[in-house]
């Protein structure tokens, strides 16, 4: 059986979206859940649904942290060795072989900075990647990193391809990944330096390399893996959550103020209209991994709710099953060991 350490103190309003996600995926998926907060805060709200056969305890951790954790504070709270915070004593568990995978809606910052300091990182890994699920025009694209490193370096966009395509192979199920290098234009040769100096290297890499991808090739469906910096994958990520908002929120006003016809178009499109909002929604996909530690670790949005959390887990116990860090691993070992006999024969 699975068992995820969830930090139950994550969510905006915790503890109770975080709790009841945490019984929908026990029950749902069969997992073991390992809460981790507040151990009377939790109990109480564990009291509330029915628990029986399901595979829940509780982890008690005194303390929280917050949007206000931030710098040297947050660094220090991260690395503490007796830690108290919810968030190392989840992460704790999984570093000490407890729990396969750790779950958060909590702060992304301190998630990250306590993940990194608490696992560290994979042999042959700088710098970790926040990875998440952007819907496409044919499917879905990993698109690595949304946040986690505003400035990289060419061979960082490499290690990002390489763990990017083992998640979409071993999570996504997609066979052969296509990856893409996001750039201002599709040509090889456009682009900024990182982008240029990028581009050698995935072209050697030995993975499924497609090139150049703009924006609207990644959303269109050409690539199932798209790499760039996390200052640049972080507007792409905020600028298309608030085009989607603005589009389904300018349909539904042109409805409502449209008149009679127009609302019984809307009647009509409904259903259709709600597919399209399920594909866009964020508490499908629940959380993004942070490939890179050495661990597996899921950080979802603040205001997740029970689905998202339920969620969250779920995504992670399919990576714990498919062995993505294993894979990561080997994959990372196997490019160093690519590049040292290149190297060795040049």
């Amino acid at each position: 059986m699975v068992t995820i350490a969830l930090d139950a103190m994550g969510s905006d309003r915790h503890p109770a979206p975080d709790v009841e996600g945490a019984v929908l995926a026990a029950r749902e998926f069969g997992v073991h859940i390992k809460l981790v907060g507040d151990e009377t805060a939790l109990k109480t709200e564990l009291a509330r649904h029915n628990t029986a056969g399901l595979a829940i305890e509780i982890l008690h951790a005194p303390e929280v942290l917050t949007m206000e954790d931030k710098g040297l504070a947050l660094a220090l709270k991260a690395r503490r060795k007796n830690a108290k915070n919810s968030m190392a004593v989840a992460i704790d568990l999984v570093k000490n072989g407890q729990a396969d995978a750790f779950v958060t809606a909590g702060n992304t910052g301190a998630a990250m900075v306590t993940a990194y300091f608490r696992l560290g990182v994979l042999p042959g890994v700088d710098l970790p990647a926040l990875a998440p699920v952007f819907p496409t025009a044919t499917g879905s694209c990993v698109v690595l990193d949304i946040g986690a490193n505003p400035e990289v370096k060419p061979h960082n966009l490499l290690q990002f391809a390489i763990m990017g395509s083992v998640y979409a192979q071993k999570v996504r199920g997609i066979a052969n990944p296509k990856v893409g290098l996001i750039s201002n234009g599709e040509e090889e040769g456009k682009g900024n330096n990182l982008v240029k100096e990028a581009t050698p290297l995935l072209k050697e890499s030995g993975l499924n390399y497609y090139g150049n991808v703009e924006g609207k090739e990644v959303i269109g469906g050409l690539v199932d893996v798209a790499v760039t910096d996390g200052f640049t994958g972080n507007v792409m990520l905020k600028t298309s959550e608030a085009v989607a908002k603005l589009l389904t929120d300018k349909i539904k006003e042109a409805v409502m103020n449209g008149g009679l016809a127009a609302k019984l178009g809307g009647l009509l499109i409904k259903p259709a209209m709600a597919e399209v909002k399920a594909l866009m929604d964020p508490d499908a996909h629940g959380a993004a991994p942070l490939l890179g530690v050495n661990g597996l670790v899921f950080i979802g949005h603040g205001r997740s709710n029970s689905t998202a959390i339920k969620n969250a887990i779920r995504v992670a116990a399919e990576a714990a099953q498919a062995q993505v860090l294993t894979a990561i691993r080997e994959a990372i070992a196997n490019s160093l060991a690519s590049q040292s006999h290149d190297e060795a024969s040049a």
